[in-house]
């Protein structure tokens, strides 16, 4: 098979390199340039791990790129020029350069990846074809819904809303230009004008990316795991900041709250039952009655919300963040047109006048996002009502929604900025937050991003989903491959937003797969109520019990925030993780991992009684609501579904970390729970992490807590070390330790060479003990038997 693929590649590069002569070779600080007939090759390492080929075809020029921040040249290079090629070698990636006929061929660890074919820039295009091998599965390409291995596809490069979209979806919101490859390696086109991908459609063993416009240039990253290929790639394109903790509780949101009353009424009402809540989200009707003619007023509608201000410092009293919805558009028949007009900050038609178009809300002109002038007015409006107390940020639109193609903007024309819009807007909110409230961290939630969107601390949704078992269906695969592509918070309007479709068990399974994806907000059309506490008894019941677990885990999935932020690793994770080599994990998304230690299975039918769970074969599983079911590594088995959760499953050996706090913007964590899944043939590694929760780069400034808990395999000795950071004012910790599955001889432990009892009341229970740490104190615990 090797062999029949080389010379297919050999014959498409005669063609694609027809015209193409190799004249010279030279190396200037690690930029290695090779000169052709036709233009010149700058190839550069970025590490060991990643490498940049650009083409500058002769007449042409070079432009900088949006994604890449980690722009250092790794100078490490075993360089060596022989008669009839050049070899450039990192370690893990070698490019060989051959003269004539004229390639560029990609290895990792000694094995072809892929050969550049074809690669070309005219006034009309740009274009790039590179091999790939005939048993490979290709993921990215952005938020699509294709099935996992989106081989086969040509995927659309045109950031577009999809309305109510279900199991299928060939266009959205995030049109990425990347692919991963299942052999694990990664592919990025640095170019951000509209064009095409495509993922062999052809079945020639060939990817094809074409653009209307911009640079020949793509970077090639390899890992020798997945956790370290898209390590490699959030290093090169930035990493997410650590969100404001709250974020990670529950949501209040609706399209849309229509009044001060009708919001404060609804806080209200989880408070009444008894239903966390950490913020509330404010859809267009904050600046106005109605949906269309509004857009752009930008201004509290007083008749609806009289006290605005005294709202927000309610609910802040309450422990609830308000965040409010802006749109890049400004209408005609808003209060804002004279001014934004005046201003100079609308993108312009052919005659320099501003651009003024209809769409659904009315007729409008778009902020020109890469004017200073622009920047600095639309801050304004965000700085007016942060003073007032709102503390994140909806952009919602930022596709943009309609974007006619002879929109002209400062940078360029629409197709050149019709992709990355959203990702700058984010970038403007970043970057004014980090000059006026340096300590502050924003959220932002946004609906369309680029490459690298990610180090703004976006936090991506997947649109417009129809409220049906079709839409949820199609979720987790959306997050999964957003986070193996950087955006690791990516998240769905639970129950689901389009359509007036009242199904319970369709939003309480909505809401249990919620416990277990980055961001817990219910969110719909207003026609069915998205919040639990206006849903029928029953749903109110087991949603309730679905966000008290949500924030039982908070401190579970602070630390996947926190590892996400030190890493790029995704919070929801492929099973291939587990099994990269396993073909047959590539296909569909019916399972996946939340973090290292869960196993979650989304019910996505309606009224299930058995779901097939593959379980993966480096761990035994053990089931997260009834620890006396253990199930072996490797099998595919039926599950009996419950109605008041999905199944989730622990990886045995691991310390799942709970805590009782009902606020996760204000929660202290300073009672724990460590629930220990024993297994002595198993090794435990688990890192919890802790800080004030709003500080930005609070690791980075040392004001954290780590408690770093192991085991190693067949020892009887669970230690817990914690580390602080030197500006961290130290804390007492109230730890309980609940040992699952733990064997009946054992009745006692020690804790630094003191015993204690099993505090458990019910001998059926997990066996209990209760221990104090401080920070900076290292606890060894001998689990006796």
């Amino acid at each position: 098979m090797r062999f029949t693929i080389r010379i297919f590649l050999l014959l498409a590069v005669t063609v694609g390199y027809a015209q193409r002569e190799y004249q010279s070779y030279s190396n200037d600080n690690g930029i290695h340039t090779i000169r052709v007939s036709d233009g010149v090759y700058k190839i550069r390492f970025f590490s060991n791990e990643a490498v940049e080929t650009e083409f500058i075809a002769n007449g042409s020029t070079t432009e900088s790129s949006l994604a890449i921040v980690d722009k250092s040249v790794y100078r490490e290079i075993k360089s060596r020029e022989l008669s009839d090629k050049i070899n450039l070698s990192s370690g893990l990636i070698r490019v060989v350069v051959t003269y004539k006929p004229f390639s560029i061929a990609y290895y990792k660890s000694g094995q072809l990846i892929a050969t550049e074919l074809a690669a070309s820039r005219t006034n009309k295009e740009t274009s790039v074809k590179l091999s790939v091998n005939a048993d490979e599965s290709l993921l990215g390409g952005g938020s699509r819904v294709l099935g996992m291995n989106r081989r086969g596809n040509k995927l659309r490069l045109y950031n577009k809303a999809h309305y109510g979209y279900e199991t299928r979806s060939e266009l959205m919101n995030y049109c990425i230009p990347m692919y991963l490859s299942s052999e694990l390696y990664g592919v990025h086109f640095d170019n951000t004008w509209v064009g095409d991908l495509d993922l062999d459609s052809g079945k020639q063993n060939v990817v094809t990316y074409s653009a209307e416009g911009g640079p020949v240039r793509y970077q090639i990253f390899a890992g020798r795991t997945w956790k370290d290929l898209i390590k490699t790639y959030t290093t090169l394109t930035g990493r997410q900041p650590l969100p404001p903790r709250y974020a990670l509780g529950n949501f209040s949101s609706r399209f849309g709250y229509h009044s001060q009353k009708e919001a404060e009424k609804t806080i209200a009402a989880f408070k009444k039952e008894g239903i966390p809540v950490d913020a509330i989200i404010f859809d267009l009707y904050w600046f106005g009655t109605t949906i269309k003619e509004t857009m752009g007023n930008l201004e509290v509608w007083r008749d609806s919300f009289p006290k605005f201000e005294k709202m927000i410092s309610k609910f802040s009293k309450q422990g609830i963040k308000t965040i409010l919805i802006t749109e890049p558009f400004i209408l005609k028949s808003s209060s804002k047109w004279n001014e934004a007009v005046a201003e100079g900050i609308l993108a312009k038609d052919s005659l320099s006048q501003p651009a003024v178009y209809d769409f659904y809300f009315g007729t409008t002109g778009l902020i020109d996002l890469d004017k200073p002038k622009a920047k600095e007015w639309f801050w304004n409006v965000y700085d007016k009502f942060i003073k007032k107390g709102v503390a994140g940020w909806w952009g919602d639109l930022g596709e943009p929604e309609v974007h006619p193609k002879w929109v002209r903007h400062e940078s360029g024309v629409a197709h050149q900025v019709h992709n990355v819009y959203g990702h700058k807007w984010a970038e403007l909110l970043a970057t004014k937050y980090a000059e006026n409230y340096p300590n502050t961290r924003p959220f932002i939630l946004m609906r369309s991003g680029y490459s690298g969107s990610q180090r703004f601390g976006m936090i991506p949704w997947s649109g417009d989903v129809n409220r049906t078992w079709g839409g949820l269906k199609a979720q987790p695969e959306i997050a999964l491959q957003m986070g193996l592509q950087g955006l690791g918070y990516m998240h769905s309007d639970l129950g689901g937003f389009a359509g007036a479709n009242l199904d319970d068990e369709l939003y309480v399974r909505w809401l249990q797969y919620g416990v277990f994806q980055p961001i817990f907000r219910p969110h719909a059309q207003e026609e069915v109520a998205s919040e639990p506490v206006f849903r029928s008894e029953n749903a109110k019941k087991l949603a309730r019990k679905a966000i008290l677990e949500r924030y039982a885990l908070l401190p579970y999935n602070y630390s996947l925030a926190f590892e996400n932020n030190q890493n790029g690793t995704p919070l929801m994770r492929p099973l291939f993780f587990e099994e990269p080599t396993n073909k047959s994990l590539f296909v569909n998304a019916d399972g996946y991992l939340w973090g290292n230690d869960f196993l979650v299975v989304p019910v996505t039918d309606a009224k299930l009684d058995e779901k097939t769970v593959y379980f993966p074969k480096t761990a035994r599983w053990v089931d997260y609501y009834d620890p006396t079911k253990i199930y072996e590594g490797g099998k595919y088995v039926p599950v009996k579904t419950a109605e008041d959760h999905i199944p989730v499953f622990v990886r045995s050996g691991a310390v799942i970390p709970t805590c009782s706090d009902l606020n996760a913007g204000s929660a202290s964590m300073k009672e724990l729970t460590l629930s220990y899944y024993y297994n002595e043939n198993y090794p435990t590694v688990a890192t919890v992490y802790f800080d004030d929760g709003t500080t930005t780069n609070a690791f980075e400034k040392g004001n954290y807590e780590l408690l770093r808990i192991t085991k190693d395999t067949g020892s009887e000795t669970l230690n817990i070390k914690s580390e602080k950071g030197t500006a961290f004012k130290a804390v007492k910790r109230k730890i309980t330790l609940k040992i699952i599955q733990a064997p009946k001889t054992l009745t006692a432990i020690e804790v630094n060479g003191k015993l204690l009892k099993n505090n458990s009341k019910s001998a059926d229970a997990a066996p209990s003990f209760s221990f104090e740490i401080t920070s900076g104190q290292e606890i060894k615990i001998n689990l006796k038997k």
